[in-house]
């Protein structure tokens, strides 16, 4: 039986992979380019917290996430029409893998025995790095590196994720109030305008 944590894993990665690959069908990649961005987008932060963490890359151990994101481009191809044509596709899957793979993130730094402040780091960069990747990929400035509120939100929710432990919140509700926390905090962000000053040069 699959437990929440790896449901969210999974889920997340294939919704990291749809919008890597959403992306990628903008710029006309072909199929095996947009599987590759959808591949990095999905699993290029878990590889830098695993590398950090001193372990071996996780998708290296199971091939299942590869076959996720070769599942996550067969979507987009079947239902291309829908996907595609929607404005909104991409900042609902990447809200989504961003607020599932923080906890993600979080989740494993804990259980490597690091303490709640290094597990929010994790988080962020379970998150965040895979898109940023992406976006560099695809010739974009990567939306950690704008003012929206991204990064942030990760940290938001290792935040939130440490408050639900302190009250003794079960693991499993901890973990969904956390990356809902995540979800809702981007997606307030961009509804409402709400951004990081921009730091300006000289005039």
């Amino acid at each position: 039986m699959i437990n929440f944590i790896t449901l969210c894993d999974y889920t997340g990665t294939f919704a990291f992979a749809i919008s890597g690959i959403r992306l990628a069908s903008a710029k006309q990649f072909d199929w095996f380019g947009a599987y590759v961005i959808g591949v990095v987008t999905a699993v290029g932060g878990g590889t830098l917290r695993d590398i950090l963490l001193n372990t071996t890359p996780f998708w290296m151990e199971q091939e299942s996430y590869l076959i996720i994101s070769a599942l996550a481009l067969l979507f987009v191809i079947i239902f291309r029409k829908y996907v595609i044509s929607l404005n909104n596709t991409f900042f609902i899957f990447d809200a989504i893998g961003l607020g599932l793979f923080g906890v993600v993130g979080i989740e494993k730094a804990l259980s490597f025995g690091f303490p709640m402040w290094v597990a929010i780091v994790m988080g962020t960069i379970t998150g965040a790095f895979g898109g940023m990747i992406r976006d560099i990929l695809i010739n974009e400035v990567p939306l950690i590196f704008r003012k929206d509120i991204y990064a942030l939100a990760c940290v938001l929710g290792g935040v939130v994720y440490y408050v639900c432990m302190l009250l003794s919140f079960s693991p499993p509700l901890t973990q969904l109030i956390a990356a809902a926390s995540i979800f809702i905090s981007r997606a307030l962000a961009v509804k409402y305008h709400i951004s990081v000053p921009v730091l300006k040069g000289e005039e």
